[in-house]
């Protein structure tokens, strides 16, 4: 009885990464590789995350370089992020599966940073 359960969790475990491979595929860019230059392209866009009650959008306003510091065989240079959200509700900070019309999906760790009358602007940092 244990084996089977075994069996039938890992068939299980394997048809779901089996389907996040092919969403990754069906959605441009593999998080392992993006860099600067793809959101760059994007500032001023939307982000739209669903919160399962609803979408909340947040606008890229900054993507910038980092100082590159240590690592000499890094697979990108590192870089930063800003959104900002006009909802006056803090999230936590957690990573967010966002949707962008020209890079598609892409799961990405936002930290509230600042909060001002416009919203609330979180932060990524990619290194």
């Amino acid at each position: 009885m244990r084996h089977s359960n075994l069996l039938i969790s890992f068939n299980q475990g394997m048809k779901h990464w089996y389907l996040q491979a092919k969403r990754e595929q069906a959605s441009g860019v593999r998080m392992a590789i993006v860099t600067l230059d793809h959101f760059a392209r994007c500032v001023g866009e939307g982000f739209e995350v669903d919160m399962g009650t609803g979408l909340l959008v947040f606008t890229l306003t900054e993507a910038r370089p980092l100082p590159e510091r240590g690592f000499a065989e890094m697979v990108r240079a590192p870089f930063s992020l800003l959104f900002r959200s006009a909802s006056k509700v803090l999230l936590p900070q957690q990573i967010y599966r966002l949707r962008n019309a020209t890079l598609g999906i892409l799961d990405i760790f936002l930290v509230p940073v600042a909060r001002d009358k416009d919203g609330i602007i979180y932060q990524a940092i990619f290194n």
